[in-house]
Order: structure tokens, then sequence, then C-alpha cells
């Protein structure tokens, strides 16, 4: 399985993509919702993304939006993984078609019992 890390801090990026990697997904990275996007319409489609709201050019929730209208992206799964933490931001995210909503900072199980949730992991 592929997973799309996208968030704007290289730190983040590689967090995320250890935790990725040892529940079994290979990794790709982008570092901005423009070029997480790219990725997504040019190469193998991930079976899930995970996403920072945070990032210049184009931001998390307008990359949710955008993969939303792409029908030949619909499967795709997407959980925010950011540090908005007010309820009206991830009703926001979960309206525009995020799966599920994680909160900086985390915990490697955290995340890995949303993919759980979602039936990427067992």
């Amino acid at each position: 399985m592929l997973a799309l890390v996208l968030d704007d801090s290289r730190a983040m990026r590689m967090i995320l993509g250890r935790i990725m990697r040892e529940a079994g997904f290979d990794v790709v990275e982008a570092g901005d919702g423009k070029e997480g996007l790219e990725r997504v319409q040019t190469g193998p489609v991930p079976d899930v993304a995970l996403v920072d709201w945070n990032m210049p050019v184009m931001n998390g929730l307008e990359f949710v939006t955008a993969v939303r209208s792409q029908p030949e992206l619909r499967r795709m799964t997407l959980m925010m993984v950011t540090t908005e933490s007010e309820h009206s931001q991830i009703v926001r995210a979960l309206a525009a078609g995020a799966h599920e909503y994680v909160i900086k900072p985390f915990t490697a199980d955290a995340i890995v019992d949303k993919l759980s949730l979602l039936g990427l992991v067992a």
C-alpha cells in the first residue's frame, strides 16, 4: 500500500514517513498541497494521504477539496494531521472529505489506531 505524507515541515514528513513505513506502507512525500496534488495526478494514486492543514502554496483543506472534486481520486483515504484543534476546523475538514483527523502532537499509536479504524492496517 502507498501513503502520501503531505507537510511543509521536513522533520514532520520524516516522522510520519517512519510511522507509515513501520505500518507496512511505501511512502511518497510532498511539501505543499500543490506538489501533493501533482503527485497523485501523475503517479500512482496513494491508498492514504496524511495531510497537514497549514502549508504554503495550497493548504491541506484546499488539497482535500481538490482531491474530492476528481472522481479518479475519490478512493483515496484522507487523514488530516495538523495543529488545528478548533472544533470548527475539524468539522470543515471532515465536511470537505477528510476521513479522519489527528491533532499534533500525536503518538505513533494514535496514527496506527486511526489507520486501523479506516481498515488500512490490521
